[in-house]
């Protein structure tokens, strides 16, 4: 309870919540005087704000040195740990892994039947997204989708980054979060499988079949999950 009252109390300063709103999304390391130039405030307020957020284990920083001379750098990124507020509790996690274990003591049967849930929940979050915005026509446009499947990764905490080619026939895209880090860490293959086919739900619902091709995995030691989509034409 302490720890929770004290993440509350740091994230209340709005200033505050978007700076690490803003840390989310920039998927690498800031420095003070970047955070003082994007919010218009003096690099000390920066950087009390940055040290108030690495107090409750929310960052973490570094010193670097920038090879340009000087004084070195002190370079903030987002923590690993998982910040979670519950009233009342509840361990979500826990029953993840508890359905986790389940699945898997049923073999591949098991296993057949989490990627097929995997790709539908990933079918459903487009059709809500899509919903949300009633007044699309019926023959949304290659912008129109990439922007669903954009919105879509981001409520799903994936911090994604999507790049399509200049034939609108593939699309490149980074996702910088894992929201299923920790049990994928005890099931890597599983839970990765089981990820692949709920982007891939998420894709073919506005793309109809495509190609979805993994190009990085975070769990193999690399930045982010990386994979190209090709869209059949």
């Amino acid at each position: 309870m302490e720890q929770t009252l004290k993440i509350t109390s740091v994230l209340s300063d709005p200033t505050r919540y978007y700076i690490y709103q803003y840390i989310t999304k920039r998927h690498k390391d800031v420095t003070v005087q970047e955070i003082a130039d994007n919010f218009d405030i003096h690099p000390n307020v920066a950087r009390l704000h940055l040290s108030k957020l690495e107090d409750v284990n929310m960052l973490i920083s570094e010193t670097k040195k920038t090879g340009k001379g000087g004084r070195p750098s002190r370079l903030y990124r987002l923590s690993d740990e998982v910040i979670q507020l519950h009233f009342p509790f509840r361990d979500y996690q826990l029953l993840s892994k508890i359905a986790m274990t389940t699945m898997m003591s049923l073999g591949e049967a098991g296993k057949t039947a989490l990627y097929l849930t995997g790709k539908r929940f990933g079918e459903e979050l487009i059709e809500q997204e899509v919903s949300r915005h009633s007044n699309m026509s019926a023959e949304m446009t290659f912008e129109h989708k990439l922007n669903s499947i954009k919105n879509a990764a981001t409520l799903a905490g994936f911090y994604p980054e999507f790049e399509p080619n200049s034939e609108k026939t593939k699309i490149y895209f980074q996702i910088f979060n894992c929201p299923f880090k920790e049990v994928a860490m005890e099931h890597t293959e599983t839970v990765c499988n089981m990820h692949y086919e709920f982007l891939r739900g998420m894709f073919e619902s506005l793309f109809g079949e495509i190609e979805l091709i993994e190009k990085e995995n975070m769990f193999t030691g690399c930045d982010s999950c990386s994979y190209q989509a090709v869209i059949a034409q």
